[in-house]
């Protein structure tokens, strides 16, 4: 075993997990999953036969992944923020044929007690605020706000907020990286320094 995994922690047979990760208390991880390197993954933390979790994630406490969610290197999911894979649950109707995939990009964050609601994909460093609900699609470098989810702004991959309008043609430095963001119409694109 090239991980850590807690005495308290629950790996099925078949689990693939990468090197360094660190899987904490209390944590449950289905037999078909795919985690990839230096994963985190906080107490209490479930994950689901059919996801598969790209390197340096980190998912913190009470955070369930459940199957169809794929996660690109690098995602940052909150405190209790919770992923959903049928649209249109109900107890007494089995739906599990009806699984809708979510993808959440490199580098995204999904803020604590955050919701985000099936078949959607998360943008390349967008940034999910705090207990807001996505229920679409989310641009890239976009940072969503509220219930539901709307757009608020642009964020940098280093994970500060640009002073760019959420329209129009508009370019701004990264203070921090020296990358180069450039706004045309409802398009941010990173230049990387």
């Amino acid at each position: 075993m090239n991980y850590f995994q807690h005495s308290s922690a629950i790996v099925d047979d078949g689990a693939q997990i990468g090197e360094g990760s660190r899987i904490w208390h209390f944590v449950h991880i289905c037999g078909g999953a795919r985690i990839g390197a230096e994963v985190s993954l906080g107490q209490n933390v479930f994950v689901g036969n059919k996801v598969v979790i790209g390197n340096k994630c980190k998912l913190q406490n009470n955070v369930s992944v459940y199957d169809n969610v794929t996660l690109e290197d690098g995602v940052f999911c909150g405190p209790s923020m919770v992923f959903t894979n049928v649209y249109n649950p109900r107890g007494l109707i089995e739906r599990k044929d009806q699984y809708r995939d979510t993808l959440v990009r490199r580098g995204a964050t999904l803020g604590a007690n955050c919701t985000i609601v099936c078949g959607v994909t998360i943008g390349t460093y967008a940034f999910i605020g705090a207990g807001a609900v996505v229920n679409r699609d989310v641009p890239d470098f976009a940072l969503i706000l509220g219930v539901p989810g709307r757009q608020g702004g642009w964020m940098s991959a280093y994970g500060d907020r640009l002073n760019l309008p959420l329209t129009g043609e508009a370019t701004t430095v990264c203070p921090h990286t020296g990358d180069v963001y450039n706004l045309s119409g409802s398009v941010l694109t990173r230049i990387e320094a």
